[in-house]
């Protein structure tokens, strides 16, 4: 019985999942607003197609804006940027040295890099980012309306193996309908690393970069303190790369163990979304609507060729879900790391990230 109801729960949610997408499918009319923009991109090491990611923000179709790096002296990355330099001349680049002693070395990073920019509206975004020409634009132009503090983005994930191709499924089909019946549910909702726009007046009253640099939901921390988050209709990309099962697994673990410790009540709200999970444990009228209803909201986010593995997916993601419940160490970037319980990070190796 208690499969039963789980399965409905599910199927609830799922339905709510449909109409956010179909809500989000809506194109956005948005303002011809296109103040200058200072865009800061955090770097440590060369991402898969890095270069691929820093020119998408080169061409933007945008009246003015600079890109400023954030990067050790000894990065590798630092190629890819001096070729940058001189593939876009005309355009403002620069690469400061981002070493950091800072918890989160990436919010340590965006310290600097804010210190540096010249314009009243910063863009932050990750470093293997890939985004359409029109991608400032659509994104600037939402905070025209004063009410908004904060512009973020949906992401898809690109990879290039089996287990990062099935991370990217998983983003589709679990991540982006999550945020999306969020924001369904409640007002605002919240902000996403693949894109955070806003003015550096709402930056500064919330205390600056300085405020989040030990928590590592840093988007998070950004958008619920800036908060008033509005949602571009833009969908960036990111290369997860070539990584193994078990890349993917430490990924999502940390992934999953940090929105515990930041949004505790909706972690454990996930147990409604384990839908093909609770379906192996119903009875079979039940089972076959919970996985017809799971495909067809499946349908709206990913494409038909991939919906076959959709329940697979949905097994090993109700794996990461359970193993993130319990446990308060994480590893992002090579370092370890141990979460409190109100989401800051204490290295458990000192070795200031240097993002």
């Amino acid at each position: 019985m208690i499969a039963e109801i789980l399965v409905g729960c599910g199927i609830g949610y799922n339905l709510l999942a449909l109409a956010g997408a179909l809500k989000f499918r809506r194109k956005l009319v948005v303002p011809d607003f296109t103040p200058p923009v200072s865009i800061l991109k955090p770097v440590r090491g060369r991402d898969p197609q890095f270069f691929e990611a820093i020119r998408s923000h080169s061409v933007q179709q945008y009246p003015q804006f600079e890109l400023i790096f954030g990067a050790a002296p000894n990065d590798p990355a630092r190629e890819d940027i001096e070729r940058l330099q001189r593939d876009f001349p005309a355009l403002a680049i620069q690469v400061l040295d981002s070493t950091s002693d800072a918890p989160n070395g990436k919010v340590g990073s965006l310290e600097i890099l804010a210190a540096a920019a010249r314009y009243d509206v910063l863009l932050v975004n990750d470093s293997d980012i890939v985004v359409e020409p029109d991608y400032l634009k659509r994104v600037i132009g939402l905070l025209a309306d004063p009410g908004v503090g904060i512009v973020t983005c949906l992401y898809r994930g690109r990879g290039a193996s089996i287990p990062s191709k099935a991370e990217a499924l998983g983003i589709a089909t679990e991540f982006a309908p999550s945020v999306l019946v969020a924001r369904l549910v409640a007002s605002g909702g919240f902000a996403l690393g693949s894109t955070m726009a806003f003015r550096v007046a709402d930056l500064h009253a919330i205390g600056g970069f300085a405020a989040i640099r030990e928590y590592l939901a840093d988007d998070y921390q950004l958008g619920a303190r800036i908060g008033r988050v509005a949602m571009s209709d833009v969908v960036v990309e990111t290369n997860l790369g070539a990584g193994t099962w078990l890349d993917v697994w430490k990924h999502q673990v940390r992934w999953s163990r940090t929105i515990r410790v930041s949004r505790t009540a909706g972690y454990f709200g996930y147990v409604v979304t384990q839908l093909s999970f609770w379906c192996l444990f119903a009875n079979w009228p039940f089972a076959v609507a919970g996985l017809a209803v799971r495909l067809l909201t499946a349908s709206f986010y990913t494409e038909a060729k991939l919906l076959p593995f959709v329940p697979f997916r949905d097994l090993f993601g109700f794996a990461v879900w359970a193993a993130g419940m319990t446990g308060n160490t994480v590893e992002w970037r090579g370092i370890k790391y141990k979460l409190s319980a109100n989401g800051k990070m204490v290295s458990t190796q000192y070795n200031p990230l240097r993002s």
